[in-house]
C-alpha cells in the first residue's frame, strides 16, 4: 500500500513530538529512581487516568474486539466487560489502600505485608516472573497486532515491523521515565480516539456497507448484535455472561484488570499526589475504558462482516499474509485500507500511538520491577539512584528485544488473551483478601501462583488426567479457579501467620476495615500491640462502587441502543446513567481520603 505525502507528514510529525517529549523530561527523569519510575509522586488525577486508559488502548485491543465480535458477536465482549466489577472495586476500596501503603512498587508490598524468607522469595520471584516473563508475553501480544497491521497495510515482513515500531518507543521510554510515558500517553490517547471514531464513521458509510441502517440489517451482522447472550442458548449464555460476571472478575489476574489493583494500574496510583487523586484517576480510567471506547471498534468489526464475511474472504483479499498470522482479528486492519488520504495517516498514527502507549508503560513498569525489586533488593542493596535509573534504562531495551522475538511466533491476539486468563485463573481471590484477612501469608500467594500455572499448563498442553482433558474449554477456567482457591486457602490455614509486629505495622499504615482482622485484633490485645482504628465506612465505599458500575454499564448499553435505533430503551438507560452520576456525586462527599 502506498501512503500519500500527507499521510507520511502526519505519521512522522507524531514521531517527532513523542521524541521531543522524551528529551524534554529526560534530565528530570534521571535525577532519581523515584522520579524515573513514579514521576516524583506528584501527578494529577486527570493525567494519570488518561495514561491508564491509553495503556489499555493498545494496538491489539481493536484486533481482539474484532476477533470476538466476528466469532461470538457483540455479547462476546463480556469476557472483558465483566472486569469492570473489579475495576470499580479498585477505585473505591483498593486505590486508597495502595496510596496509604507508601510502597514504591506493588511488589514491595510483599515485604510490607508478609514476613520471613518466603516474603523475600515472593518479591524476587515475581519481579522476574511478572516483570520479565509475563510482561514480555503481554508486550508480544501487543506487538503481534503491530505485525499484522504492518503486513496488511505496508506489506512489511514481521521483523521489519518490530524493528521500526520499537526504536522510537524504547528511545522516549528509556529517556523520559514514567513522566515521559504519562505525557506522551495523553497525546496518544487523543490521537487514538480521534482516529478510531473517524475511521468508524467513514467505514460504516462505505458504499459496500451502506450506512448504519443497512449495516445493522445485513444478514451477516444481525445475528451478532445482541448485547446480552441469548438465554435460550444455555451454553453460550453461561460461558459468555454467567462465568465472566460470577467468577472471572474476582478470580482471574489480568493486566489492567487485576483484582485489588496491581501492575501498571498500581504504579499510576502510587505516583498520584494523594489518595483522592489516586481514586479519581482510577475512576476516570474505568469510565473511559469501558463506556467510551468500545463502540467505534465494534462498528468496524461489524462492517468487516459485510466486506469480509469469513476467513477465506480475508485470505483471498490478502494472499501474501503469513499462514500462521491468519485470523479473524485481521478484519480490523483490512477495513482500515479503505480510508482516504489524510484520514489514513491519522488512523495509522493512532494505531502507532496505541502501540507506543501500551509498550512504553509495560517497559517502564517491568524495568521498575527489575531495578527495585530484584537488582536493588537482591543484587546490590547499596546501589545509587543514578545506578538504579541506568538499570531501568538497560532493562527497558532488553525487555523490548525479548518481546519482539516472542511476537514473531504468536498467531492470535485472542489466543494470547485466553492464555493470560488461564495462567492467572484462581489467583484473584488472594489479591483481594490479602488486605482484609490477616491470615493470608506469603505461602498463600506462592501456592496460588504455582497451582494456577500448573493448571494452565495441564489444560493448554493437554497433558492432564483424562477426566480433566474431557472438560470443555469454556469450563476449564472454573476448574482452575476452584482447585487453585482450595489449594491456597488450605495452605493458608496450615502454615503459620505473618509476624505479628509486621501485621501491626501494616494494619496501622493502611487501616483496613472488615471482620477479617478481628482475629488479629484479639491477638494484638493479648500481646499489648497498639492498633489504630479505621474511620471510614465500608458500606459507603460499596455503594459508590455499585453506582460506578451502574453508570458505566448503563452508558455503554445506552449508546449501543442509540446506535441500534432503539431510542426509547436508549433514553431509559442514559437517564439511569444521569441519575446514578448525581447519586455518586452525593456519595463522593461521604468518602474518606
Amino acid at each position: 500500500m502506498q501512503l500519500a505525502t500527507l499521510d507520511w507528514i502526519i505519521i512522522l510529525g507524531f514521531f517527532v513530538i513523542f521524541l521531543l517529549i522524551g528529551l524534554k523530561v529526560s534530565k528530570k527523569a534521571g535525577t532519581s529512581s523515584k522520579e524515573f519510575f513514579l514521576s516524583g509522586r506528584n501527578m494529577p488525577w486527570w493525567l494519570l487516568g488518561i495514561s491508564m486508559v491509553a495503556t489499555t488502548f493498545s494496538a491489539d485491543t481493536p484486533n481482539l474486539v474484532t476477533d470476538i465480535v466476528r466469532q461470538n458477536g457483540v455479547a462476546g465482549n463480556w469476557v472483558w466487560w465483566a472486569f469492570l466489577v473489579t475495576g470499580m472495586l479498585t477505585v473505591f476500596v483498593y486505590a486508597k489502600l495502595w496510596r496509604k501503603s507508601g510502597v514504591l512498587t506493588d511488589l514491595e508490598f510483599y515485604e510490607t505485608r508478609y514476613s520471613g524468607k518466603e516474603a523475600a522469595f515472593l518479591r524476587g520471584f515475581r519481579a522476574i516472573y511478572l516483570g520479565v516473563f509475563f510482561n514480555v508475553m503481554i508486550m508480544a501480544s501487543v506487538s503481534l497486532a503491530a505485525i499484522k497491521i504492518g503486513e496488511i497495510m505496508f506489506g512489511l515482513e514481521p521483523w521489519k515491523t518490530m524493528l521500526y515500531a520499537s526504536v522510537i518507543t524504547v528511545a522516549y521510554s528509556s529517556m523520559g521515565g514514567l513522566r515521559g510515558v504519562i505525557l506522551t500517553d495523553f497525546l496518544q490517547f487523543l490521537v487514538a480516539m480521534v482516529g478510531s471514531i473517524a475511521a468508524a464513521v467513514y467505514i460504516i458509510n462505505l458504499p459496500e456497507v451502506g450506512g448504519l441502517t443497512e449495516l445493522l440489517a445485513n444478514p451477516n451482522v444481525t445475528p451478532k448484535l445482541d448485547l446480552i447472550p441469548d438465554f435460550n442458548n444455555r451454553e453460550l449464555f453461561i460461558t459468555l455472561l454467567v462465568i465472566p460476571l460470577a467468577v472471572q472478575w474476582w478470580s482471574v489476574w489480568y493486566p489492567g484488570a487485576e483484582p485489588g489493583g496491581g501492575g501498571y494500574i498500581a504504579q499510576r496510583m502510587l505516583s498520584a499526589k494523594d489518595e483522592k487523586n489516586a481514586v479519581s484517576a482510577t475512576l476516570l480510567f474505568n469510565i473511559t475504558h469501558y463506556a467510551l471506547r468500545p463502540w467505534p471498534w465494534i462498528l468496524i468489526a461489524l462492517a468487516s462482516l459485510v466486506v469480509y464475511p469469513d476467513l477465506e474472504s480475508i485470505r483471498s483479499a490478502f494472499p501474501n499474509i503469513s499462514e500462521g498470522k491468519m485470523g479473524h482479528d485481521l478484519g480490523y486492519s483490512a477495513m482500515l485500507l479503505t480510508l482516504p488520504k489524510g484520514l489514513l495517516g491519522i488512523v495509522i498514527a493512532s494505531l502507532i500511538a496505541a502501540f507506543m502507549s501500551t509498550i512504553s508503560t509495560h517497559l517502564n513498569w517491568g524495568s521498575s520491577y527489575v531495578a527495585y525489586d530484584f537488582y536493588q533488593r537482591f543484587v546490590k542493596p547499596e546501589a545509587s539512584e543514578k545506578e538504579l535509573v541506568n538499570i531501568g534504562r538497560i532493562s527497558t531495551v532488553l525487555l523490548m528485544v525479548f518481546a519482539a522475538l516472542f511476537a514473531l511466533v504468536l498467531t492470535s491476539a485472542y489466543d494470547a488473551f485466553q492464555i493470560l486468563l488461564k495462567v492467572g485463573a484462581g489467583t484473584g481471590a488472594v489479591f483481594l483478601l490479602r488486605w482484609f484477612w490477616w491470615r493470608v501469608n506469603a505461602y498463600s500467594e506462592i501456592t496460588a501462583m504455582v497451582v494456577s500455572f500448573i493448571m494452565a499448563l495441564l489444560f493448554y498442553e493437554k497433558t492432564g488426567p483424562d477426566f480433566m482433558l474431557a472438560i470443555p474449554g469454556d469450563y476449564q477456567l472454573l476448574w482452575s479457579v476452584g482447585i487453585t482457591t482450595i489449594a491456597w486457602v488450605g495452605v493458608t490455614l496450615l502454615t503459620k501467620p505473618t509476624d505479628y509486629q509486621r501485621l501491626a505495622t501494616f494494619f496501622n499504615s493502611v487501616k483496613p476495615y472488615g471482620i477479617g482482622w478481628n482475629g488479629f485484633k484479639k491477638i494484638a490485645q493479648k500481646e499489648g500491640i497498639q492498633l489504630e482504628s479505621h474511620v471510614g465506612r465500608f458500606s459507603i465505599d460499596l455503594i459508590a462502587m455499585f453506582l460506578g458500575i451502574i453508570i458505566v454499564y448503563s452508558a455503554l448499553f445506552g449508546v449501543g441502543m442509540l446506535l441500534y435505533g432503539n431510542i426509547s430503551t436508549a433514553v431509559i438507560l442514559l437517564s439511569v446513567t444521569l441519575v446514578s452520576v448525581l447519586l455518586l456525586l452525593r456519595t463522593w462527599k461521604k468518602l474518606t481520603f
